[in-house]
């Protein structure tokens, strides 16, 4: 394997432009017997003349021609690599991990993603569908650099970003003897069966709407469940039940659903971007700033 440095290319490429030491020196601002001893060890290295000189010219021998056009292109090559180290530490290239929930995903996270991708075109997102839960671990585990989530990871090592607050609503089948009625409350719907999110992906808003049924004086009577939005979709529109979603769910198109308000339930929804606080990486410290600054107004 040849050994030599980027400087022997530099300089067996000004030669080859110039076709005289003389001149190709001067460009490099280096003494002629010192190019020339270094095109000397270029040669040596490759393993043959690259270079036919005699004292009124220099021309490139065969070898000599083939190797400056890999050569040229593994310079361009490199001083691709180098812009794109410098945008990689700029933050304005580079990979960005970003995790979402379903409220997320239905709610304004397509419009914020859209709005990044139309200022920083070199930086790609990888979006992936993850639960809050699972979010939370693989944050601190570093296996995603943001996550859009419910309510926000409370740890000191964490900061977050608030991108939507929406009500609760009801989903009824359009069917349903309640789905003409402009409100409901949710003692309304007491008697009625419920399809909900599993226990799995959907634990702490499970959990919130079991603390808002309590305090009315009942405990949903589950009969379905669905690990994805559209799985709850699904079994609303085919009768099996009604449910307690997002109001984000007037942003997706669905059939056989009747969406009302629920009156006497007060509370939002708040989805956050979460990050490490102290993220070394550049990227992640762009999204924030272009959260702040542009999505903030």
């Amino acid at each position: 394997m040849p050994r030599f440095e980027l400087r022997h290319l530099r300089c067996f490429l000004r030669v080859a432009e110039e076709l005289h030491f003389s001149r190709a020196a001067e460009r490099l601002h280096m003494a002629q017997p010192a190019l020339s001893r270094t095109i000397r060890e270029l040669e040596r290295e490759v393993g043959t003349p690259l270079l036919a000189r005699t004292t009124r010219q220099v021309q490139l021998t065969e070898a000599g021609q083939a190797f400056l056009k890999e050569c040229q292109a593994g310079l361009a090559q490199i001083e691709l690599g180098v812009a794109k180290a410098l945008r990689a530490a700029q933050g304005t290239s580079g990979e960005l991990r970003v995790a979402y929930m379903d409220f997320a995903i239905n709610g304004r996270l397509p419009e914020l993603v859209r709005l990044f991708r139309e200022r920083h075109p070199d930086i790609r997102l990888e979006l992936q569908y993850m639960p809050t839960s699972r979010q939370q671990a693989a944050l601190l585990e570093r296996r995603i650099d943001i996550g859009f989530m419910l309510d926000g990871l409370s740890n000191e090592v964490m900061t977050s970003y608030p991108l939507a607050e929406d009500s609760y609503v009801a989903l009824l089948p359009a069917t349903h003897r309640l789905a003409n009625v402009p409100s409901l409350t949710l003692r309304d719907l007491a008697q009625e069966p419920f399809v909900l999110g599993t226990g799995e992906d959907w634990y702490g808003y499970r959990e919130t709407i079991f603390a808002m049924c309590r305090q009315r004086g009942f405990f949903p009577n589950i009969i379905q469940e669905a690990s994805s939005s559209q799985g709850i979709f699904g079994l609303v529109a085919a009768g099996a039940g009604v449910s307690i979603y997002s109001s984000c769910v007037r942003n997706v198109q669905r059939r056989g659903i009747a969406v009302r308000e629920m009156e006497d339930v007060r509370g939002t929804i708040a989805i956050r971007a979460v990050w490490e606080k102290d993220s070394p990486s550049p990227i992640v410290r762009r999204f924030a700033e272009f959260l702040f600054s542009v999505w903030g107004r």
